[in-house]
């Protein structure tokens, strides 16, 4: 390796590790936000928001990479023209395309790493985050007993305090408590002028002790209800104790999860693809058959003229064919009906399978798509910065989130239309790709012949026959 791919890859290792670190947190800040409401207030315990970060951040890599090589090569290019050692290279007899190497082989290699990351690494956290967090979404609320109001988080029972003090808020004052353990109402009422709240085996259970208290048990007649009687009870102290096996995390068997498309590679997703085709051809094959029973064939005569055509030569009665169409009537609307709601019933159908299939190879398209990114940030970033010639993270940084929202919001509309069967699946997945790749080959055009943005010389563009009216335009200006 040169002196020269050395510096020029020791410039870009530094900003493309700390950009990198700073996108990821960004990004994986953002996703936590998103699911927020479903972690607060559970006790789920720092080894579960630990293990829901790992995962997560494992998921965002493939995201966060495309916009680091951007902002990274941007800074780095941007560096070295700013500080004239780009200049200095290319006084050397050295190209633009060559100084552009290292970090492109370095942007070819991260690719093709994504693209093994995306399908074998990116399925497995899919799995395990998504699974803990549908287990974490059914896991109920912490305990949390509030004054004056009804809280019945414990099952078969229903606390309501009065007021909480002490330190850990674990006194209570006026305890009322309904029992429905016994499958009959609130039969059974404590009520108790203090109280103190502890846990007990090991946090498994809560118990909870009264002081100066009343336990009414209703009695119901067997005969009559309107007969029931109370048994009413004091006592000077009372220990409950409650189970608190509901709140615990209960884990559900991934096995359930892993024919969902975001847990599979590229040979699973497209067994499914296939299978999820052949089932649309089959589902679309077997209407028509499915149709006939709704309709009525007509036989015709040996004259070849239709049956039904003979009872105009009758002398049928106007009394009795009046009945006999108006029957005839109801019957072609109630078929017309049973065939329309039909037809409803198996587009809908259809146009939900149709999507179900687009979804995934939407998931095969993503694997390709986010990997080929990251070279076309690369080439986006590179030129730009070897055009602006400014370091630093103020310019580079502005003109890399524009980029990347260009890029993400294309992204988002390809998919959409492709979900939507607006466009192809294909087309829409590879959008963004085709409205950048000539921004970034029209930056590495101006790049090599040391042009700005904006100075963009024409003529180089027009045929031969058409470049003498615009030299003597030139010249003449």
């Amino acid at each position: 390796m040169k002196k020269l791919d050395k510096l020029i890859l020791r410039a870009f290792a530094g900003p493309f590790l700390l950009t990198f670190a700073v996108v990821e947190f960004i990004f994986l800040t953002q996703y936590m936000l998103k699911y927020m409401d479903d972690l607060v207030g559970k006790d789920l315990g720092l080894g579960v928001i630990g293990q829901l970060l790992f995962y997560f951040a494992v998921m965002l890599v493939p995201i966060a990479l495309p916009l680091a090589v951007l902002l990274s090569s941007l800074m780095t290019y941007g560096t070295l023209g700013e500080h004239h050692e780009l200049t200095a290279i290319k006084t050397a007899g050295i190209s633009l395309t060559r100084i552009l190497r290292p970090v492109m082989l370095v942007s070819a290699m991260l690719a093709g790493g994504a693209f093994w990351y995306n399908n074998v690494v990116v399925p497995k956290a899919n799995l395990e985050a998504f699974s803990l967090l549908w287990d974490v979404r059914q896991q109920k609320l912490a305990l949390d007993i509030r004054e004056g109001v009804f809280y019945n988080g414990i099952p078969g029972f229903t606390i309501k305090v009065n007021q909480k003090m002490g330190e850990n808020g674990d006194l209570l004052k006026g305890v009322m408590i309904y029992d429905h353990t016994q499958s009959r109402g609130g039969s059974t009422i404590i009520l108790a002028d203090s109280g103190r709240m502890f846990t007990r085996f090991g946090g498994q259970y809560l118990g909870l002790e009264l002081f100066r208290g009343r336990t009414y048990v209703e009695q119901p007649s067997a005969e009559n209800r309107s007969g029931a009687s109370f048994i009413r009870q004091n006592f000077d102290r009372n220990l409950i104790t409650f189970s608190l096996a509901s709140f615990g995390l209960d884990r559900t068997k991934k096995e359930l999860f892993n024919t969902n498309k975001m847990m599979l590679d590229l040979s699973q997703l497209a067994h499914f693809t296939d299978s999820l085709h052949n089932r649309l051809f089959l589902e679309r094959r077997l209407l028509i058959p499915q149709l006939n029973p709704y309709y009525t064939y007509l036989r015709l005569d040996t004259t070849g003229h239709m049956a039904i055509q003979r009872v105009e030569n009758w002398q049928v009665p106007a009394a009795e064919l009046k009945p006999v169409s108006l029957n005839i009537t109801q019957q072609a609307a109630n078929r017309a009906r049973n065939v329309h709601s039909f037809l409803g019933t198996s587009a809908e159908r259809l146009i939900n399978l149709n999507k179900e299939t687009a979804n995934y190879r939407i998931e095969t398209y993503r694997k390709y798509t986010q990997s080929a990114a990251i070279l076309l940030m690369f080439l986006i970033g590179a030129p730009l910065g070897a055009i602006i010639k400014k370091g630093g993270i103020g310019i580079p940084i502005l003109v890399s989130i524009v980029f990347f929202i260009v890029y993400y919001v294309l992204s988002i509309m390809g998919e959409k239309y492709g979900r939507e069967m607006v466009m192809p699946v294909g087309i829409g997945m590879w959008m963004s790709a085709a409205v950048l790749l000539p921004i970034g080959l029209f930056f590495l055009y101006q790049a090599r012949h040391d042009s700005g943005i904006m100075d963009v010389n024409w003529s180089r563009f027009a045929p031969q026959w058409l470049r003498w009216p615009l030299r003597g335009y030139k010249k003449a200006v």
